[in-house]
């Protein structure tokens, strides 16, 4: 028996746990009960906070769904549409020369008619006209909506604005409608519709007709080389009957495409129409230069 009391003697005792909380202060590291105390309430801020953040996406789901649509729908959302065969561009502009940019959103629905412009802010609140607000456009055109009125292809998740542009309407253009560009429509484009870029002859879109188209004056340098040619002109006629932008497509030299380009913006048309409405449209010009 007294071998046995001597042997269970020497059982070493079980090691402290935690020594640095509760230990001997006998190891190398001293006891800091603050840094468990501080440990503590950050874990349970952290499981506060989770809590918190659940209880806000359930009671704040739809805003939450719209939102992260306006983040990620992308600028080729609205022009994934499939190009027409013979017609192309369109496109709008607006704004109220707010000091803010125009927020990312949804263009309002598509009419063959624009009575009312959109607006985010509304600056009138008891109008002469009540009439939905829309953009020139193919009505049987349906773009997604994503709860919140705007201009698709801008960059800006900010506060509410009709953006920089002016003449009414939404973006950083002019002209009534949504965008950079001019025009009732959304883009960059000219005249209405949806794209980036004046529309063209055909597909519904007739052509402008010339009411008052003078001869453009001969350079001394073809005149006294008895130089004569065509100069071929890239033009868009806006749908106020003006020449707007004009590009040499194929050039004579000395002098003559300067005056070509000089005569044409004097040029007025009765302009292109599309479902009988004026629209900015895209043409080609011929200017002859002929000695008589």
């Amino acid at each position: 028996m007294a071998s046995v009391g001597a042997q269970s003697a020497k059982v070493p005792p079980p090691p402290d746990i935690l020594t640095t909380l509760f230990g001997t202060e006998s190891g190398e590291y001293r006891v800091r009960k603050h840094l468990f105390v501080l440990s503590f309430l950050l874990h349970t801020m952290g499981v506060i906070l989770i809590v918190i953040s659940g209880l806000y996406v359930t009671a704040h789901r739809e805003e939450i769904k719209q939102q992260v649509a306006i983040v990620f729908s992308g600028k080729d959302s609205l022009l994934s549409l499939p190009p027409a065969r013979k017609q192309g561009g369109g496109g709008g502009g607006g704004g109220d020369r707010d000091k803010l940019q125009a927020p990312k959103g949804s263009p309002p629905r598509f009419a063959s008619q624009q009575i009312v412009p959109p607006a985010i802010v509304i600056r009138n609140p008891e109008p002469k006209i009540t009439a939905e607000p829309t953009v020139v456009g193919p009505p049987q055109i349906t773009l997604p909506q994503l709860g919140q009125l705007g201009d698709p292809l801008s960059h800006v998740i900010g506060p509410a604005s009709n953006g920089t542009g002016a003449g009414s309407g939404i973006g950083s253009g002019t002209g009534g409608g949504v965008g950079s560009g001019r025009g009732p429509g959304v883009g960059p484009g000219y005249g209405g519709g949806i794209g980036d870029g004046p529309y063209r002859v055909g597909g519904g879109v007739s052509a402008p007709r010339a009411l008052y188209a003078p001869d453009p004056e001969y350079s001394e340098e073809a005149r006294k080389a008895k130089f004569q040619g065509t100069v071929i002109l890239w033009v868009v006629v806006g749908a106020d009957g003006r020449v707007h932008d004009t590009r040499i497509y194929r050039s004579l030299g000395m002098g003559l495409d300067e005056r070509a380009v000089a005569a044409v913006k004097t040029w007025r048309f009765d302009p292109a129409k599309k479902d009988g409405q004026p629209v900015a449209v895209q043409i080609n010009v011929e200017v002859t230069f002929h000695l008589y």
